[in-house]
């Protein structure tokens, strides 16, 4: 994955001259800088080219995912649980190199991230999320440090939101904003309040679409039959 400066960004520059290049562009995590907030991602895969813009609302999994990406980590990774109208998900890194017939998923890096929940970012088609743990291993919903997944989703009807609300919801109400967002773009409803949503899809959905869209072994965790990197 590589990291493209934002449309439209203008860099603050150093007027004193004394100041090193590490003074203009200080770190505020640990392998990010400052500079790294004014990219969006270039994630490159076997079906094309899918760009991201992270939120700021979630600075733990924003800059999580901004170190991983400068080291590289996500080369090679394939998207190894592919779900058509639900999502695509990658980050395993026994997935690098993996051997067909295997299933994908198990695993990970050797810490979480706290949840990161904000109503302003939901499960809406083309959004990025952090996989986890489920609520039995995990009350506190933390997310995987590495798993990741990019919403395909499906559009509701009016009448299939009110079904989940009233079924796979237990009567938690969906609002309106989001309701007008769901009956349209579509995405996953049900995952609200329960995945951090980090970023989201500026240009590549039909990318995303084309991967949803492959074939998969059910035997194997929903695995692509052909294999899907990123780059």
């Amino acid at each position: 994955m590589l990291l493209l400066k934002k449309p439209g960004y203008i860099p603050w520059i150093c007027l004193v001259t004394v100041i090193s290049f590490i003074g203009c562009n200080p770190k505020i995590a640990d392998g990010v800088r400052k500079k790294d907030l004014t990219k969006d991602v270039e994630m490159i895969t076997d079906k094309g080219t899918i760009y991201i813009r992270l939120s700021d609302s979630t600075p733990l999994h924003r800059n999580n995912f901004l170190r991983l990406a400068k080291q590289h980590y996500y080369d090679g990774i394939l998207f190894h649980r592919v779900i058509q109208h639900f999502m695509i998900q990658a980050g395993d890194p026994q997935s690098k190199n993996a051997a067909a017939g295997i299933k994908l998923g198990e695993g990970d890096l050797e810490y979480t991230i706290p949840a990161e929940f904000n109503a302003a970012l939901f499960h809406k088609k083309g959004v990025i999320a952090a996989a986890r743990e489920g609520d039995d291993k995990n009350p506190q919903k933390a997310s995987s440090a590495a798993h990741f997944y990019i919403v395909q989703g499906m559009i509701f009807s009016e009448k299939g939101l009110d079904s989940l609300q009233q079924f796979r919801l237990k009567g938690k109400i969906i609002p309106p904003e989001r309701r007008a967002v769901y009956t349209t773009i579509g995405g996953t409803p049900h995952l609200d309040g329960s995945y951090t949503v980090f970023g989201e899809v500026i240009k590549g959905l039909e990318i995303v679409d084309s991967i949803a869209a492959t074939p998969v072994s059910r035997e194997l965790g929903n695995r692509p039959l052909q294999d899907i990197y990123t780059y």
